[in-house]
């Protein structure tokens, strides 16, 4: 999907809900809103909003608002934050005491006025040029859920071994203990139309890491369809991530989750069987 199908859709005509103290409403009812939650990163944090900001303007072409959601940093993030929000008018700040990406999400999305909410990792590991199909199909109605995929054909990533089979055997891991579909639930490339997130986010229990991997259980179980795009992806040698206390994080979430599937009452749909209702597409990478 090019930039000119983007700049065909109309503004949205969502009623507007209360925002936090500490964000700033963007002059235009945005059609898409992209969070970045940020934890310590007050040295890509300028560099990374303006490339951001320059590909939305230059290559969607609908009104945009871009949410620096920080979660309880302790450098110079806010206040880098807070200065950007000064210098571009589509960029909003939201400040969060308590750590935690899922909850800085979770607080995002939910006093989000767009149409289509999205989420990306500050680095911006993830290539821009893959945007424009993330959020293509859920502006056009025909997705619910999109999602950034490193392990579909397509994809290309550059990372150590060592990630790639965590990577790997997490998913692989989901997909025997939960029998999800979806092919990659922690890449920091997501989006969803606004509507639907709602009862997910009433559901979803956990604020951290484990976040991502319960939203789109769930949106499986709901049976919402879910489209995925490879990306082209560059592993962050400065990331924040704690990959052995994540593992144990995640694997402690899945545990959760699959016991939650045992208490279902008899003869009721397992979520197994209600996921494999839900639809999963993939595109190729522009």
């Amino acid at each position: 999907m090019s930039s000119t199908d983007l700049m065909r859709w109309p503004d949205p005509t969502a009623p507007a809900s209360p925002m936090p103290s500490e964000a700033r409403a963007a002059p235009a009812s945005p059609l898409v809103e992209i969070v970045l939650p940020v934890y310590n990163e007050e040295h890509v944090l300028a560099g990374s909003v303006q490339t951001l900001h320059r590909f939305m303007r230059e290559r969607l072409g609908v009104p945009f608002q871009i949410t620096i959601a920080d979660n309880a940093s302790t450098d110079d993030t806010l206040a880098r934050a807070r200065a950007l929000a000064g210098e571009l008018e589509e960029v909003r700040v939201l400040h969060l005491a308590r750590k935690g990406r899922g909850g800085a999400l979770r607080q995002s999305w939910l006093h989000s006025e767009a149409d289509v909410v999205a989420y990306m990792d500050v680095d911006l590991s993830t290539d821009l040029t893959a945007l424009p199909a993330l959020l293509g199909p859920l502006l056009a109605g025909h997705a619910d859920v999109a999602i950034g995929t490193r392990l579909a054909p397509g994809a290309e990533v550059a990372r150590g071994v060592k990630r790639e089979l965590i990577s790997r055997s997490y998913n692989i891991l989901l997909r025997v203990l939960l029998d999800v579909s979806f092919s990659d639930a922690q890449c920091g490339f997501k989006a969803a139309r606004r509507e639907v997130l709602g009862p997910l986010l009433a559901q979803v229990q956990d604020d951290g890491w484990f976040f991502d991997t319960e939203l789109l259980y769930l949106a499986q179980r709901s049976k919402l369809s879910i489209h995925e795009v490879p990306v082209r992806w560059r592993d962050d040698p400065d990331s924040r991530v704690a990959i052995a206390r994540t593992a144990l994080e995640d694997l402690r979430g899945v545990r959760r989750l699959r016991r939650a599937n045992r208490r279902l009452r008899p003869g009721a749909a397992s979520p197994g069987a209600l996921s494999t209702a839900a639809t999963v597409r993939t595109r190729s990478c522009p």
